[in-house]
């Protein structure tokens, strides 16, 4: 049967992405011509701050020491685990070397990006996770060069443990900067940065446009649009965990979605049931968040059975996707298009964006179908090289030239050719000798 929408998304109202990249391309311009200057008056008018741009380790201690030793022993605890998560990653990326034929050999490398710049997000929440995510990850990597910003409060600066966790992931370089301009003064090397080779971070409409636009000369990790989550569910599941699942994430925003989709109409029924008791327990302005996002993007889908459930979220290819039903492994073997995936019941995609390890930064608005997420292979650059000895290099010359006159490329022949007959006399001498 054709699933059935049992709530369907109405969508936000049109929006015009005009505006914002008018804005980014001038405030980029301006930037890039008036370099710090620029910089100190965009983070003056639009955070209020006026203080230090460059945080230094006196002000990152003092700062740390305000942060409650509870709370440090949970961030530590959550770096540990994204840290260990980041090392196995980049064991799976390795160098070889491989002679392909006698004489032919092959191989790659793993080159550490020389510098990379980390945004961190600090504007209605404190994005503490993300300063693990971004900066450890890279850090693992063995990329040398690490600066990091985040948005300043006015009269304060940057959150207290947002920077314990940049200074505890290994950032060399923070900077009291957000929006466009602490983008573009870590793409353009200001305040004594490297400038970077790529740029990695979630942060808002603004950032992400930037980093689009600067994309090209400086590597960036994805174009990110809003925070997306699905949960796919049988009759075995808790509505009311899904319920809180959906509504916990709904609360990044009025432009989150979130979408079940379910074989169980007892379920899905149940969930609908529980969404709006959910939603009225959060405090504000998360409440408010949830339920815009609830009504114009939330979706429930009944589906005939599992593998159109599968077939839904394949095509949806939500960044965060949730399992909650029996048989997780044939799920794991199944889905093929999602940022990360949560299995079971235990797994909240809470975890993933907080604590357990795997990064929570990852591709939004069906991006997953072609990506995955950051990693350590985002800061390397894997390369390969070649060497010919003698013995390979007659039948390789010969192959090259006649392709590259099939293709009409005569200087690429002759470049073949000339090897090939530097090569004769030691050939035929070695054949008489035989």
């Amino acid at each position: 049967m054709p699933v059935e929408f049992l709530k369907s998304a109405p969508g936000l109202p049109p929006q015009s992405g005009g505006d914002t990249s008018d804005i980014v391309q001038v405030m980029l311009a301006r930037m890039k011509e008036g370099g710090e200057d620029a910089v100190r008056e965009y983070t003056t008018k639009l955070d209020g701050w006026e203080g230090d741009i460059v945080v230094s380790p006196d002000q990152v201690e003092e700062a740390s020491r305000g942060v409650p030793d509870a709370l440090k022993a949970e961030i530590q605890y959550a770096h540990d685990n994204i840290r260990r998560f980041a090392d196995a990653q980049r064991l799976s990326a390795q160098d070889f070397e491989i002679e392909l034929r006698p004489g032919l050999i092959a191989g790659q490398r793993q080159i550490p990006l020389s510098a990379a710049g980390a945004y961190v997000p600090g504007g209605r929440y404190a994005h503490i996770a993300s300063a693990l995510m971004t900066i450890t990850t890279a850090r693992a990597a063995g990329v040398p060069n690490i600066t990091a910003c985040s948005p300043p409060r006015p009269g304060r600066g940057v959150h207290a443990a947002i920077l314990y966790a940049m200074s505890l992931a290994g950032a060399d370089r923070i900077l009291a900067l957000g929006g466009v301009q602490g983008v573009a003064a870590m793409a353009q090397g200001l305040f004594g940065c490297a400038p970077a080779d790529i740029l990695v971070g979630p942060g808002n409409q603004f950032v992400a446009e930037a980093k689009r636009q600067l994309f090209g000369p400086v590597g960036i990790d994805m174009f990110a649009g809003p925070t997306d989550s699905m949960v796919l569910a049988d009759a075995t599941a808790d509505p009311f965990t899904v319920a809180w699942d959906l509504v916990g994430q709904a609360e990044h925003g009025y432009n989150s979605p979130v979408w079940l989709a379910t074989d169980s109409r007892a379920l899905a029924d149940a969930v609908l049931a529980h969404i709006p008791g959910c939603i009225a327990e959060l405090p504000e302005p998360n409440r408010s968040s949830a339920q815009a996002a609830w009504d114009s993007l939330g979706e429930v889908m009944l589906c005939s059975d599992r593998e159109e459930v599968a077939q839904i979220a394949d095509k949806y290819a939500p960044e965060h996707l949730h399992v909650q039903a029996v048989d997780l492994e044939w799920w794991r073997l199944r889905l093929n298009a999602y940022g990360s995936l949560f299995l079971g019941e235990n797994t909240t995609v809470a975890f993933g964006d907080k604590a357990s390890g795997p990064n929570h930064v990852l591709p939004t608005s069906g991006a997953a179908r072609y990506t995955g997420g950051l990693s350590v292979h985002k800061f390397l650059k894997t390369v390969t090289w070649q060497r010919v000895s003698e013995e390979a290099l007659p039948d390789l010359a010969r192959s090259t030239a006649a392709i590259s006159r099939a293709e009409g490329m005569e200087g690429h022949a002759r470049t073949a050719d000339i090897r090939l007959d530097k090569l004769q006399p030691a050939l035929k001498l070695a054949a008489s000798e035989a």
